[in-house]
């Protein structure tokens, strides 16, 4: 293997294992800092010495043993607590004694340390914009500018997040561990919104060119099979799963080759992954068998398994998703859903009845400013042939909208109605 295809292999394997071995070293040293530090030491001496010794064959096991062996030199350099360097030079010993090669090294419990560091960098104590900063950096593996291009923001900015949220994690003194009863729902909701959250920015980007972001929807994908993974008994954790995976399967339609959006009933359905719609529906089936009451994303994938069942536009249930919106509008009372749960009242009962819903919300202080109301108000509209109407609200929403196209979007159909 050249130095060239040794470097991909590294960059490869640094991907799929540092949340691992951050999660792994955070158990021994309890900081997530110097977790990082120890993990980066040990891919600076993979990047010296695989290129002379080859790739071995469990590269994670070997990184993990070349971190350990870093923290210990770490401990005596600090003349840290020799109680630390016993455990773990112990630990250390045992693996080397009972496995030269590393082929089997890796902690029993790494599931466990990657769900605790899981829960650790979505607690409650940060900011919405801390959690994601941090997730995206521990878990997903994403770099500082990465995560700053995905949000648009400038790099040092995340940088400083980062940071922030390490250190109130620290000052804090939050355990390493996952929480038990009313703080364990607590921080799951936390750690549920979070990857919600990066996956929606990926699925539709609020600023900037992209409709979408691809590798933002794979990581918020990957973060939730690990949590569905590690938390079976969850049903809301598979709830998200199911809608995450139902709504990714329509990425490919979602776009045209300009890179202009593809709203969902003009998206060729041929073109819906069918393999990601069988995983979300078998998603769905186990959340609702974990649990008789349906949760927010629970019920969320049921209205995506709606369309997603429907292979053409006209097949869609609309009445039962009028039902679930309804349910859903019980369970997680909020405005984004009434605005919903209007849109679908217009396929179920005629666009009188939705702009009817439509109008009520119009006052409501959340959805001002909120470029799907006057948007969704404008297609009403236009189905109704109130084409000035129309015009004037496609206008409006793409003034208020952030995103480069869908405001093409939105003055493309206020065209289509002065044209009209």
């Amino acid at each position: 293997m050249s130095d060239i295809e040794t470097h991909k292999t590294i960059e490869a394997v640094w991907r799929i294992e540092q949340a691992r071995l951050v999660a792994g070293l955070t158990r021994m040293v309890r900081n997530i800092s110097i977790a990082e530090e120890l993990a980066q030491d040990a891919l600076l001496i993979a990047l010296e010495a695989w290129p002379q010794s080859g790739v071995p064959r469990n590269p994670g096991a070997w990184l993990m043993a070349a971190a350990k062996r870093k923290a210990i030199d770490q401990f005596r350099r600090q003349k840290m607590a020799q109680r630390k360097l016993d455990e773990v030079g112990r630990d250390l010993g045992e693996e080397e004694q009972r496995i030269p090669d590393y082929d089997t090294a890796l902690d029993d419990d790494v599931g466990d340390d990657l769900l605790r560091l899981i829960f650790t960098s979505c607690h409650p104590l940060l900011s919405r914009e801390a959690r994601l900063a941090l997730t995206l950096r521990l878990i997903g593996g994403l770099s500082t500018a990465e995560i700053a291009r995905a949000f648009l923001v400038p790099e040092p900015t995340i940088a400083q997040r980062v940071v922030r949220a390490k250190r109130t994690i620290a000052e804090a003194g939050v355990p390493f561990e996952v929480p038990r009863g009313a703080e364990r729902a607590e921080r799951l909701n936390s750690v549920l919104e979070v990857i919600y959250l990066i996956f929606n920015e990926g699925y539709s980007v609020t600023a900037g060119d992209d409709w979408m972001r691809p590798e933002l929807v794979d990581e918020a994908l990957r973060l939730g099979r690990i949590v569905a993974h590690l938390l079976p008994e969850e049903a809301e954790v598979h709830g998200l799963v199911a809608l995450m995976e139902i709504q990714a399967s329509r990425s490919r339609a979602r776009v045209a080759p300009d890179g202009s959006p593809i709203l969902l009933f003009e998206q060729n359905r041929a073109l819906w992954d069918r393999l990601l719609i069988g995983r979300g529906l078998a998603a769905l089936e186990r959340a609702e068998a974990l649990s008789a009451a349906r949760g927010p994303y629970t019920l969320q994938a049921g209205i995506a398994a709606c369309h997603a069942r429907a292979r053409r536009p006209d097949d869609t249930d609309w009445g039962r998703i009028v039902a679930l919106y309804s349910i859903l509008a019980e369970v997680a009372p909020n405005p984004v859903v009434e605005l919903n749960r209007a849109v679908a009242m217009s396929f179920f009962a005629g666009p009188a009845a939705g702009l009817e819903l439509i109008d009520q919300l119009a006052a409501l202080p959340m959805l001002k400013g909120y470029h799907l109301l006057p948007s969704v108000r404008a297609d009403l509209l236009f189905k109704l042939g109130r084409m000035g109407e129309a015009g004037a609200e496609f206008r409006r929403a793409a003034e208020l909208t952030s995103n480069a196209k869908e405001r093409a979007l939105l003055l493309a159909r206020a065209a289509q109605c002065a044209a009209a």
